[in-house]
């Protein structure tokens, strides 16, 4: 049985307030495009590239987009110090959300209200975080999962679609 960290880097059109100068939301797929390029996209902690968790490349970082929002599982190595404390740190609820590092590729503004309105509909995703304070708060979440054998695919079938319709496992 391995561990994983598993939950939302973004939920789709749910707004953030990014630094007090203007409200950022993301259209559902908006990483469509580029996941579909097979980018090499990072998981790390807290934004550090001198400490990685996972990457798409090897296979311990898994990226899908869902109605609500891109869902992630990550599987840190559970042997290496930082995978230890990733584990440690998501499984006892200290650390509990994400945030990401993008480029947007294409925006929208509304420049109408008090506060300016960005809605990105194209992104290119470069790494994703597990962080203490996200940006987007409680709209992102990181959780343990734990994998077991292949007879438990039905389940996990049945998880995946209450995942997309943000039931919350038990």
């Amino acid at each position: 049985m391995t561990d994983k960290i598993s939950g939302w880097a973004i939920s789709w059109n749910k707004p953030a307030i990014i630094a007090g100068l203007f409200e950022e939301r993301f259209a559902p797929a908006s990483f469509d495009r580029h996941l579909a390029q097979n980018p090499d996209v990072a998981a790390l902690w807290a934004h550090d590239s001198s400490r990685p968790l996972g990457r798409v490349s090897n296979g311990t970082l898994k990226l899908r987009s869902t109605n609500a929002g891109l869902y992630y599982e990550l599987q840190p190595n559970p042997d290496a110090p930082l995978g230890q404390e990733a584990l440690a740190t998501v499984g006892n609820g200290t650390v509990n959300e994400v945030s990401v590092s993008f480029t947007p590729v294409v925006e929208q503004w509304d420049d109408s209200g008090d506060i300016p309105k960005r809605l990105i509909t194209e992104a290119k995703l470069f790494e994703i975080s597990l962080v203490l304070w996200g940006a987007y708060g409680k709209d992102t979440s990181a959780q343990i999962s734990r994998a077991v054998g292949n007879n438990t695919a039905a389940r996990r079938r049945i998880e995946a679609k209450m995942l997309a319709r943000r039931i919350p496992l038990v």
